[in-house]
């Protein structure tokens, strides 16, 4: 094999590669030979097929599977010896064969650069501690206590409200005609729930016991049930039952209905919750800390098509969000030159520091175990409640799937290795200052220059709550 180095320029390589004929022709006698004890023709046993007419017969198919073989054995030749390391995988182009000649081709790939990370003790970093005040503790009790709500009957006659949950019948017509699905009867339906399509529970407020009501929706476009797609609606409703809504009692009996043994361990453990979550938005605002410093102290050269894959990953993003009116105010006042040579900067800014973290996990042997990537994935199936059997049969058919999935834990893991590492100093701070400052910074983040703003996402300075879902009925 003669290789030829044909381009060194910065992280770009390529070479010429020849494979002689004589090699080619002994691995396709080779494998001729090994065929023929395997295949059987009329006439002869396995391993006494004439060569020449093994040629004839498989020659072609075999010169197609060695040639392919070939290449990616030399091409892996090429690259183990010059102990490089492809940033991406190689581009291979055949330039010259024929029957009975040389295997000429080029191999071309970019490097992942030297990179020498800093002394990492000589980061100055800002740890913040959230001391969570007992009135947030109660807020979150109160919610659960909402959460948790019963019903019980009016203690005085008085028309619905949003919030209380009323018996109906209802039946259902389109251009007078009743469709499957839009009648029901003794249906307990809280007005303000969103169970029903919108505008539906808005003309049941204001009812009493026994009132018939007359409700005149539009069913949305895209509606499962396509007859009723877009479609004007008439529904004939009548109020039975009117229960209000009550939250649960704040006590041990709540508690113990939540697997707790009693009020003061419930409160311990909502403490422990609000706390954490307090702590998991001062952990993102310490992390954007650590990536904005080791973007200012780190500058190599980072390959071209790594660049060019996350730009293009970041631009599609761009473009939907302006098809979906979702751009913000800044970046929709400036035209698509500007935001391309904008999100430009911070693909390279995203690409280097994922190379710098990457070399700085493999330095420290920082990897991802199994039992945090099953953790990883069980809180992704949490986010759809219901779906979850289905989340993880996707990722189980999905390697690249998994990967991302991966990927953002091993970051986690090698920015702590760096915050073991440097100076660290803590400062406790309330939860309106927390959310203050990461406010301030998000503002901040968003007029400095494109190479600071990806730093990492913004960090929500909401105030923990609790998750809520509600599902549409067929009406």
């Amino acid at each position: 094999m003669q290789v030829t180095e044909t381009n060194a320029e910065n992280l770009k390589r390529e070479f010429t590669v020849v494979v002689p004929a004589n090699d080619i022709d002994a691995k396709i006698d080779s494998r001729l030979v090994e065929l023929s004890s395997q295949v059987k023709l009329p006439g002869f046993r396995p391993g006494k097929i004439p060569m020449k007419m093994m040629k004839q017969r498989f020659g072609k198919s075999v010169m197609g599977e060695v040639l392919e073989a070939l290449v990616n054995e030399t091409s892996q030749e090429v690259i183990s010896e010059r102990s490089l390391r492809p940033a991406m995988q190689p581009k291979i182009e055949v330039t010259s064969f024929d029957d009975g000649k040389d295997l000429e081709y080029s191999i071309a790939f970019e490097i992942i650069p030297d990179i020498n990370p800093m002394d990492f003790a000589k980061l100055n970093l800002e740890k913040l501690s959230v001391d969570v005040p007992a009135e947030e503790v109660d807020e979150s009790l109160g919610r659960i206590a909402e959460n948790h709500k019963t019903t019980q009957p009016l203690k005085r006659k008085r028309k619905a409200k949003e919030g209380d949950v009323v018996t109906i019948d209802f039946k259902g017509t389109v251009d007078g005609e009743a469709l499957p699905g839009m009648a029901g009867d003794d249906f307990k339906l809280e007005l303000g729930s969103g169970q029903f399509i919108p505008g539906f529970e808005d003309q049941v407020v204001g009812a009493n016991i026994d009132d018939d009501v007359t409700v005149n929706v539009t069913f949305p476009e895209g509606y499962g049930n396509e007859k009723l797609s877009g479609q004007d609606a008439v529904f004939e409703v009548k109020v039975k039952d009117i229960e209000e809504t009550v939250p649960a009692e704040i006590d041990d009996a709540l508690a113990e209905k939540l697997g707790e043994e009693n009020l003061e361990k419930l409160k311990e453990r909502v403490a422990e919750q609000v706390k954490a979550e307090y702590d998991r938005i001062a952990h993102s605002h310490l992390k954007r800390e650590v990536l904005d410093q080791l973007a200012d102290n780190h500058d190599f050269d980072v390959p071209e098509a790594m660049v060019e894959s996350e730009f293009d990953g970041i631009w599609k993003q761009i473009e939907a969000d302006k098809e979906q009116g979702k751009l913000d105010e800044e970046d929709a006042a400036k035209s698509d030159d500007e935001l391309k040579a904008e999100y430009q900067d911070i693909a390279v800014r995203r690409v280097r520091l994922g190379l710098l973290l990457s070399e700085v996990g493999g330095k420290n042997e920082i990897d991802v175990t199994q039992e945090e990537l099953n953790a990883a994935l069980l809180q992704e199936a949490r986010n759809y409640p219901g779906q979850e059997q289905a989340v993880f049969e996707f990722y189980q058919k999905n390697p690249q799937a998994i990967a991302n999935l991966r990927a953002p834990v091993f970051e986690d893991k090698v920015v702590d290795f760096i915050v073991d590492l440097a100076k660290v100093t803590e400062k406790s701070i309330s939860p309106d200052d927390l959310r203050k400052q990461i406010e301030a910074e998000n503002e901040a983040v968003s007029k400095k220059k494109p190479a600071k703003k990806a730093a990492t996402k913004k960090t929500p300075a909401k105030k923990p709550a609790k998750k809520a879902t509600a599902k549409k009925a067929d009406a």
